[in-house]
């Protein structure tokens, strides 16, 4: 139990759905409440399919580009660590959109895409999440490994949902400055979990690293 609410906590973190609130709602401000609800549903959809695809065929991948599961480690936690270090500064990390990206979102007319790009993929389901979908695959033995992932990510699908259903008096409830401190928060909680990837591929791709340190 304790392994899947750490999971989960760091998914949820990486994920980070309060941080795609300003763009949901500037993205959805004049379309009528109906539609808007079709999109979140799109949306949260959408972040299950890619995370559970992510943790379903990352392996494979990772063994057709002979990559393995302590490299993906430090690259992943690399990864997470600068969108951890824009987080603590209160920034959308560009690895989940660029400036480009958002400019063409708002341009967009077709509010169905607008739904899956940008908004499921990748400013909610960007590199870091497939990252560490793809890490807990590795780490994974047995089916209840399996459910239990699958689980977060369902979990967390539906959590999305409720807060995207909720943006706009979320939004208002927490201002500028709460919105701030919650992702400060979040992002302190990233990078300790970047660290933890890091170091613990390095552990493995250098063993005698680890055996100096103790010694």
């Amino acid at each position: 139990m304790g392994e899947f609410v750490l999971f989960f906590v760091s998914l949820f973190s990486i994920v980070n759905p309060f941080s795609s609130i300003p763009t949901f709602v500037s993205l959805t401000g004049d379309i009528p409440k109906r539609e808007r609800r079709a999109m979140i549903t799109l949306t949260s959809a959408a972040v299950f399919v890619i995370l559970a695809m992510s943790y379903v065929a990352g392996q494979g991948l990772l063994r057709f580009f002979s990559i393995s599961v302590p490299s993906l480690r430090v690259a992943g936690g690399l990864v997470i660590f600068g969108m951890a270090w824009a987080m603590l500064h209160a920034r959308i990390s560009h690895a989940k959109q660029t400036p480009e990206e958002a400019e063409e979102a708002a341009a967009s007319t077709e509010r169905s895409a607008i739904a899956v790009v940008p908004l499921a993929m990748p400013i909610l389901a960007g590199p870091g999440a497939i990252s560490l979908m793809i890490i807990a695959a590795g780490q994974s033995a047995g089916m209840r490994s399996h459910v239990s992932v699958l689980l977060a990510a369902l979990i967390l699908s539906a959590s999305v949902w409720m807060i995207l259903q909720a943006a706009g008096p979320i939004a208002n409830a927490l201002g500028k400055t709460g919105m701030n401190v919650a992702t400060r928060f979040m992002g302190l909680i990233l990078a300790a979990t970047a660290v933890e990837f890091i170091t613990s591929g390095l552990a493995e791709i250098f063993p005698g690293w680890t055996q100096g340190i103790g010694a």
